[in-house]
C-alpha cells in the first residue's frame, strides 16, 4: 500500500521525537520507573527507554503527530541499539525497547487508519546511527584505531532491527547517516533480519550533511554516498537534520537530481540560536518547505530537531494537489566512490589503476609494511594520486605477513587521509578473508580483485553474493575448474558463463562488472604464447559487444614479463598494448601512473617491431624485437652516464622554444620551464601571449592526443600541473602587466560546477582574462548553483564562467542557469570544458536563460566574448547573432531526430523480419 500510495501524493513524515519529549519535563524517576530504579548512572534523556518506563507520553506523542496529518510516524527508538545504549548500561533491554516501540506505534498507527481507512497510516522502524564510527578513529594518536568494528556494529543492529519487525513496523528507517560504512552495517543488518524474519519491508535511507560543502561527517560528497548504497533494494533516500530548510535545499536538489529513488525530507526548524534552541515559527518553516513540494523534489516529507505537531500540520495545505517528485532513471555507468564519485562516463577512456601499494609487486612498499612504516607507505599512495591514479590497488598478500590485519590497518589510515581517500579502492588479495575484511573497512563503493569460476560455480556464487552485499564492483579472472583462459574460445566462454551467473542468479548489475581475460607475458620464445595480446584484445572487443555493460581490466605489466630489466622496452610495450586495447573496449588497467613513454613518442623502427610482438604479424617478431631491445641496451652502457644524459636531452637541440614548451607540457616536464618561458618573454611582447599562443597550442596538441586514444587521462593530469607550473613562472609578468593596464574591464566569477574536480581549462581562462584587465573570482571546483548565484548577486559580476570535463557536468550547468534565471539575474554565462559543446549550449543550457549563454571553444576567445557582451550596444547585437544561431542549431537537431527515429524503426522492423 505504501507503495502505491507514494506515486499518487506526497506523503507526510511525523517531526522531531526529542522535541516532544522536551516539553513534558519529564524528570529522572519518569525515565527510571520503578523497574530501573539501580542501574548506575543518569537516566533523563534516554527516550528510548521511555517505551517501557513511560509509553503513556510516547503514545500521546503518536497520537500528536497523527492528528496533526501525519502518513508516517516514527518508533521512538533513535538509540535503541545495544552500542548507544551501552552509554545507560542498558544493553540487554535493546531488544524489548524496540518490540514495545514497535508495537505502541502499530496499534496507534492501526486506530487512525480504522477511523479513516483512506488515509492509511504507516509505522517507520527509526534506526540511529549510533553514538560510534565505523570509519574515524576516536584518538588522534592512532588514526588506524577504531572503537568498534563493522561486525559488531552490524550485529547490533541486527538485534533492533529484529524486534521492530516482528513489532509490526511498514518499513525500516536508517536515518541521521553521518558516515556511510555504518549506514553499509545498518543496510547489511537489514537485509539480514528481514530474510530472517521472513517480512521484507522497503527499506528508507536519511543522510546528514555536516558542512555548507553538503558532505557527510565522514567526509563523502552525496553523490558518493549515492555510489556506496547502490547496491541495496532502496525505497528511499533523503536528508534529514543538518540545517534548516533553506540551506538543506541546495542538497536535496542534488540528491532529486541523480538518486533513482523516492526523495525524503526532514529538516531542522531552521538554525539553532547560541543557545541551542530553534526559533524558526511553523508558518516560517512552511513557506521554505513550500519550494521543495512547488519544485517537484520531495515525496515524503517530516520535520526532524526543533518541529512539533505544530510544524506537521502546516503541510498538509501545501501537499494538496502537489506533484510527487519523480525518482531520476538509473545510471547507466559504473559508479565508484571514495570520499568522491569516481563514475565512468563516455569521457574517460581508460581508468589507471595505480598499482604501487601492493607488497608483491613493490619491494619498497612491501619493506615498509613488514617494518611498520605506514606514513611513508601510505606516501606511496599518496604519489600515485598525484600522479594521475583513479583507484588505489591495495595488496597485503605475502606469506611472511598478517594480510588480514595489514589490510584492515592500512585501509584504516587511508580513510584518515582525505588526499588519498577521495579516490576508490580496489582491494586486491587471493585470499578470501582479506578480501572480507577489506570491506568491512571501506565507506565508499570499491572494487573486488577478484573472484573467479575456478574452485567451481558453488563457491563463485557464494563469493559474489557476499561481494553484491557488501556494495562493490567485481572483477571476474578468466579462470574456471579447468583452469586459466589462455586463447580467445576459451577467455569468451568463461567471461560468457561468469556473466549469466551474475546477472540471472545473483543479481548483479552488468555495470558492476569487470572482467580481467587475462594479460599473459609475449616474446617468451614459446610459440603457444605468441597470440595472447591478440587474444585478450580480440576477447576485450567481444566482450564489450556481447555481455553488455560488462567492463575489460588487466595487469598490464604481465605482458612485458620478458623484458624485466629493459623499462623502455616495457613501457613501450604497455603503450602500444593499450592503444590496441581500449580501441576494442578495454577501459580499466593496473599500471604504473607515471609511466613516461607514449604510442606517439616511439621511434618507427622500434614500434614496428613491438607491434609485431603484441599483433602476432611475424613468426620471427619476439627474435626481432630482442635484438632492438639489446641493441638499445648496449648503446646506453657503450656511451656511459653523461652520454645518456644527452641523449635524454635531446628534445632540446635544435629545437625552437615553441617546440620545446609543447614537448614539456605533453610529456609532463617542468625542468627547463624556467628557461624556456625566459626566452619566450624576450620574444613574444607579454606574458599572456605566451599563453595563449605555444602553451595554448601545447594543450591543444594534447586534447588531440587524448581524444585519439594515444594519451590517458594520468598523462593529461600530469599536462595540467605542468601547465600551473607555466603559469606560476608567468604570473610575476602578468601581474606587472596588469599594474601598467587600464582600471578593471569588468568583473568574472569563474567556477568548475558541482560534481567535477577539474580546473586547468578554467585556471587558464583566468589568467587571459586578468590579463585582459577584467577582474577574476575564482570560486574554485565542486562549486554549488546556490553560492555560485549568490556570490554572482553579492560581487555584482558582469560575467559568470562555468566549466567541466565531465558529462554530469553539463546537467548541473543547466541547474546553475536555472537558479539564475529563478534569482532574477541578468548577467551573461560563459560555458566551456571538454565535455560541453555549442549544440549542448543551445539545445539545453541557452533555453532556460534569458541573458546571453555562449559557448567558449577555447580559452583564447574569452577575453574578445567578454568586450562585446560588456558593451550594451554590442551585446544587443551579439544576442540576436547567438539566437538566429541557436534557433537554427536547434531546427536541424529537431530534423536529425525525426531522421534517426525513421532509421531505428526500419531497423527495428528488419530485425523483426529476419526473427
Amino acid at each position: 500500500m505504501l507503495q502505491e500510495l507514494i506515486q499518487k501524493r506526497i506523503l507526510v513524515l511525523d517531526g522531531a521525537m526529542g522535541t516532544m519529549i522536551q516539553q513534558y519535563n519529564l524528570s529522572e524517576e519518569d525515565f527510571r520507573g520503578e523497574r530501573f530504579k539501580e542501574i548506575p548512572g543518569q537516566m533523563r534523556g534516554n527516550n528510548d527507554m521511555l517505551c517501557l518506563t513511560r509509553p503513556d507520553v510516547v503514545e500521546e506523542i503518536h497520537r500528536k503527530y497523527l492528528e496533526a496529518g501525519a502518513d508516517i510516524i516514527e518508533t521512538n527508538t533513535f538509540n535503541a541499539t545495544s552500542v548507544s545504549m551501552a552509554d545507560y548500561h542498558m544493553q540487554p533491554y535493546c531488544r524489548e525497547i524496540n518490540l514495545a516501540a514497535a508495537r505502541l506505534a502499530r496499534k496507534i498507527a492501526d486506530e487512525y487508519t480504522a477511523m479513516n481507512p483512506e488515509k492509511p497510516r504507516f509505522v517507520a522502524g527509526a534506526v540511529g546511527p549510533t553514538n560510534k564510527t565505523c570509519s574515524m578513529s576516536p584518538d588522534v594518536n592512532n588514526p588506524a584505531f577504531r572503537a568498534l568494528t563493522f561486525d559488531e556494529l552490524e550485529e547490533a543492529y541486527s538485534e533492533q532491527m529484529e524486534a521492530l519487525l516482528e513489532g509490526g513496523v511498514d518499513t525500516l528507517l536508517i536515518e541521521t547517516i553521518f558516515d556511510t560504512l555504518n549506514a553499509k552495517a545498518a543496510i547489511c543488518a537489514a537485509e539480514k533480519s528481514m530474510e530472517k524474519m521472513g517480512r521484507k519491508v522497503p527499506l528508507m535511507l536519511s543522510v546528514t550533511v555536516s558542512d555548507v560543502a553538503g558532505r557527510t561527517l565522514s567526509g563523502q560528497t552525496l553523490e558518493a554516498f549515492l555510489a556506496s548504497v547502490q547496491h541495496a533494494d532502496i525505497f528511499s533516500v533523503g536528508l534529514n537534520c543538518s540545517f534548516g530548510a533553506k540551506q538543506l535545499k541546495p542538497f536535496l536538489e542534488q540528491l532529486a537530481r541523480r538518486a533513482p529513488y523516492y526523495i525524503s525530507a526532514y529538516p531542522n526548524a531552521g538554525l539553532p540560536n547560541s543557545m541551542g534552541l530553534y526559533d524558526q515559527s511553523p508558518e516560517e518553516m512552511a513557506a521554505e518547505v513550500k519550494e521543495y513540494i512547488d519544485e517537484g523534489l520531495v515525496n515524503i516529507i517530516g520535520g526532524c530537531c526543533g518541529t512539533t505537531e505544530a510544524y506537521i500540520a502546516r503541510y498538509q495545505e501545501l501537499i494538496k494537489g502537489a506533484r510527487p517528485h519523480c525518482p531520476a532513471a538509473p545510471s547507466e555507468n559504473l559508479w565508484l566512490s571514495g570520499l568522491e564519485l569516481m563514475e565512468f562516463t563516455p569521457e574517460i577512456n581508460f581508468v589507471n589503476v595505480g598499482e604501487r601499494c601492493n607488497v608483491a609487486g613493490s619491494r619498497k612498499f612491501l619493506r615498509l609494511i613488514n617494518e611498520k612504516k605506514y606514513e611513508e607507505a601510505l606516501t606511496i599512495a599518496r604519489q600515485q594520486v598525484e600522479d594521475g591514479a583513479l583507484v588505489i590497488d591495495v595488496n597485503m598478500d605475502d606469506g611472511l605477513l598478517d594480510a588480514v590485519q595489514e589490510m584492515t590497518v592500512f585501509l584504516n589510515l587511508i580513510a584518515s587521509e582525505p588526499d588519498i581517500a577521495r579516490v576508490p579502492v580496489m582491494i586486491d588479495s587471493s585470499k578470501w578473508e582479506v578480501i572480507e575484511a577489506g570491506l568491512k573497512c571501506v565507506q565508499g563503493k570499491c572494487i573486488v580483485n577478484s573472484i573467479s569460476l575456478k574452485e567451481g560455480e558453488e563457491l563463485f556464487v557464494e563469493h559474489a553474493r557476499k561481494v553484491k552485499r557488501y556494495g562493490t564492483a567485481v572483477i571476474v579472472m578468466a579462470f574456471d575448474e579447468r583452469g586459466q583462459a589462455d586463447t580467445y574460445e576459451r577467455k569468451i566462454e568463461i567471461c560468457s558463463r561468469a556473466y549469466r551467473i551474475l546477472t540471472e542468479k545473483v543479481g548483479f548489475r552488468p555495470q558492476d562488472i569487470i572482467f580481467d581475460p587475462n594479460v599473459l607475458a609475449v616474446a617468451t620464445g614459446i610459440e603457444e604464447h605468441n597470440n595472447y595480446a591478440v587474444d585478450f584484445i580480440k576477447a576485450t572487443g567481444w566482450i564489450r559487444r556481447n555481455l553488455l555493460g560488462a567492463h575489460v581490466s588487466g595487469g598490464v605489466s604481465n605482458l612485458s614479463f620478458s623484458f624485466r630489466g629493459n623499462n623502455y622496452i616495457r613501457e613501450a610495450m604497455h603503450a602500444v598494448f593499450l592503444y590496441h586495447a581500449i580501441r576494442e573496449g578495454m577501459d580499466m588497467g593496473i599500471v604504473n601512473p607515471a609511466a613516461s613513454v607514449l604510442y606517439t613518442d616511439i621511434p618507427a623502427d622500434v614500434l614496428e617491431r613491438i607491434e609485431d610482438v603484441v599483433l602476432n604479424r611475424r613468426s620471427d617478431a619476439a627474435e626481432r624485437l630482442i635484438e632492438v631491445a639489446e641493441q638499445l641496451k648496449a648503446d646506453k652502457e657503450s656511451k656511459g652516464a653523461g652520454a645518456a644524459a644527452t641523449s635524454h636531452l635531446s628534445w632540446r637541440e635544435g629545437t625552437t622554444v615553441e617546440e620545446r614548451l609543447q614537448y614539456a607540457l605533453v610529456k609532463g616536464l617542468g625542468d627547463y620551464l624556467d628557461e624556456d618561458l625566459h626566452e619566450a618573454l624576450e620574444r613574444y611582447p607579454n606574458a599572456v601571449s605566451i599563453i595563449e599562443g605555444p602553451l595554448m597550442a601545447g594543450m591543444n596538441h594534447v586534447g588531440d592526443l587524448f581524444g585519439a586514444g594515444k594519451m590517458f587521462l594520468p598523462q593529461v593530469v600530469k599536462t595540467a600541473r605542468t601547465m600551473k607550473k607555466a603559469v606560476a613562472v608567468l604570473q610575476p609578468y602578468i601581474e606587472a602587466e596588469k599594474e601598467e593596464g587600464k582600471a578593471s574591464a569588468g568583473k568574472v566569477l569563474l567556477a568548475t560546477v558541482k560534481g567535477d574536480v577539474h580546473d586547468i581549462g578554467k585556471n587558464i581562462v583566468g589568467v587571459v582574462m586578468a590579463c585582459n584587465g577584467y577582474e577574476i573570482i575564482d570560486l574554485g571546483v565542486m562549486v554549488p548553483a546556490d553560492r555560485i548565484v549568490e556570490t554572482a548577486i553579492r560581487e555584482k559580476v558582469d560575467i559568470v564562467g562555468l566549466s567541466g570535463l565531465i558529462t554530469p557536468s553539463l546537467e548541473e550547468m543547466v541547474h546553475v542557469v536555472t537558479e539564475m534565471e529563478r534569482a532574477g539575474l541578468d548577467i551573461p554565462v560563459l560555458i566551456g570544458g571538454a565535455t560541453t559543446s555549442k549544440l549542448h549550449t543551445a539545445l539545453k543550457i541557452a533555453p532556460v536563460y534569458h541573458a546571453p549563454v555562449v559557448y567558449m571553444k577555447d580559452a583564447s576567445q574569452n577575453a574578445h566574448v567578454a568586450a562585446r557582451l560588456m558593451n550594451p550596444d554590442l551585446r544587443a547585437v551579439f544576442a540576436d547573432e547567438l539566437d538566429r544561431e541557436y534557433h537554427e542549431l536547434r531546427e536541424k537537431n529537431a530534423v536529425r531526430k525525426v531522421q534517426t527515429v525513421s532509421m531505428e524503426e526500419a531497423r527495428k522492423n528488419r530485425l523483426n523480419l529476419w526473427d
